[in-house]
C-alpha cells in the first residue's frame, strides 16, 4: 500500500474508503438538513451505511444524487417528513438505527447575522428532535455555528439541549467548539457540536481529541492546475486587493465599504471559513470571498474543494449558467461540515460507542 502521508493523498484515500462496499454490521445513519454531502461523505469515509438523507434545497439534493446514485434522498421539507417512513425505507425498528446526524440551518444563530432569537430558522432543531424522539437511535450528533452558545442566544441553546436530553430514552449528552482545522482540514472552521449516547447504554460521550496540526493552503492545493484563470477580483476593489497582506481582509485598509468579507487568503497558513455566500456578477467581477493570494481572482471551485477537505472526483450539480453554478457550488462547501471533520467525529463514535455497545 502507498504510503497516505500528504493531505492530498488522505483525502484520496478516505474517498476511496467511502465508495467502498459497506460490512455487513456497518452502523447506520440518518442525515437530517444534508445539504450537498459534506457530512454524509464524512460518514461515507468512516465506514457508516447512510440510510436516508433529508434535503429541501433543488441544488443540494441534485448533487447528492450525483455523488451518491443509490442513496435514499427525501426531498423537501422535514416537517412533513414521518418517522414511520424512514424507519420502513429503512428496513429498521425503533432503536435500531446507529446515530442520527443534523445539522438545522444557522443564519438565526450566526454571529455574522442579525441574530434574532424569533428567527423561525431557529425552531428547526425542534423537528430534529422530534425525529430523534421518534427513531431512538444509539446516538446523535447536531451542529451548529458557535455563535448559539454566546448572548442572547444561549437561552435557544440551553432550550435545545434540554429537548435533546429528554428525547426518547433519554440521552447524555457532551458538546463543545471543534476546529475542523485540527481534525486534518485546511480551514480554521469552528463549530459547536454535541454528541448524544442514549442512557440505557450507559456510556458517558465525549469529543474527540485534536489529531493534527492544520494542513496549509498551499499543503491542500499541492498539484492542483492554479493559474490566474477565474472569477477576477472587480475592479473597484483592485487597488485594496494588491495592498492587503495574505492572511488579511480588505478592512484591515479602512476603506470605505462593507470589506470584511474581502480576504486574501494565505499559502503557509490554514483558510479562514469559507461562507456561504460569494459576489459574482454577470459580468464575471467578483466583489465579495476568499481571493488568491497571488492572483487577483475568487479561488477556483477545485481550490475550495480541497480546502473544504471534499475529494477532487466530488461533483456539484450545474445547469449550464457559470455565475450560478458557481455560486451554488461554493454555497455547497460553505454551507458544508467539512468532510474529514465528521469523518473524525464518526471514528470516535464508533470507538467509543457504538463498538461497545
Amino acid at each position: 500500500m502507498r504510503p497516505v502521508n500528504t493531505y492530498v493523498q488522505r483525502v484520496d484515500a478516505y474517498w476511496a474508503d467511502a465508495q467502498a462496499e459497506r460490512a455487513p454490521d456497518a452502523p447506520t445513519c440518518v442525515s437530517t438538513f444534508a445539504g450537498g454531502g459534506g457530512s454524509s461523505t464524512g460518514y461515507h469515509m468512516a465506514g457508516f451505511r447512510e440510510v436516508k438523507a433529508v434535503e429541501w434545497d433543488d441544488h443540494a439534493v441534485d448533487t447528492l444524487g450525483l455523488n451518491y446514485p443509490h442513496l435514499d434522498i427525501y426531498h423537501g421539507d422535514i416537517a412533513a417528513m414521518s418517522v414511520d417512513e424512514v424507519l420502513s425505507k429503512a428496513g429498521l425498528k425503533k432503536g435500531e438505527l446507529s446515530l442520527l446526524d443534523g445539522s438545522p440551518p444557522c443564519q438565526g444563530f450566526s454571529l455574522m447575522g442579525g441574530r434574532a432569537l424569533d428567527d423561525p430558522r431557529n425552531g428547526l432543531f425542534r423537528e430534529y428532535v422530534r425525529l430523534l424522539d421518534g427513531l431512538a437511535p444509539k446516538t446523535f450528533v447536531m451542529e451548529n455555528v458557535k455563535g448559539m452558545t454566546l448572548g442572547k442566544m444561549k437561552a435557544v441553546y440551553h432550550e435545545a439541549m434540554t429537548a435533546l436530553r429528554g428525547a426518547g430514552p433519554g440521552y447524555r449528552t457532551v458538546s463543545g467548539i471543534l476546529n475542523s482545522g485540527y481534525f486534518g482540514v485546511p480551514q480554521l472552521r469552528e463549530r459547536l457540536i454535541v454528541i448524544g449516547v442514549r442512557e440505557d447504554l450507559g456510556i458517558t460521550p465525549t469529543l474527540p481529541a485534536p489529531e493534527m496540526c492544520p494542513p496549509t493552503v498551499r499543503e491542500a492545493l499541492r498539484g492542483l492546475d492554479s493559474g490566474p484563470t477565474g472569477f477576477q477580483i472587480h475592479a473597484n476593489f483592485l487597488t485594496a486587493w494588491g495592498r492587503t497582506l495574505p492572511g488579511r481582509d480588505f478592512s484591515d485598509l479602512h476603506v470605505k465599504g462593507h470589506m470584511f468579507s474581502h480576504t486574501k487568503i494565505h499559502p503557509d497558513k490554514a483558510s479562514p471559513t469559507i461562507l456561504k455566500t460569494v459576489g459574482v456578477q454577470r459580468d464575471g467581477q467578483a466583489n465579495n470571498g476568499l481571493y488568491h493570494w497571488r492572483y487577483p481572482r475568487l479561488l477556483t471551485i477545485p481550490e475550495l474543494k480541497r480546502i473544504g477537505s471534499f475529494p477532487d472526483a466530488y461533483q456539484f450539480a450545474e445547469s449550464g449558467d457559470a455565475v450560478k453554478d458557481f455560486s451554488n457550488a461554493w454555497a455547497r462547501v460553505g454551507n458544508s461540515v467539512p468532510p474529514l471533520m465528521t469523518r473524525a467525529i464518526a471514528r470516535h463514535i464508533r470507538a467509543t460507542i457504538l463498538d461497545r455497545a
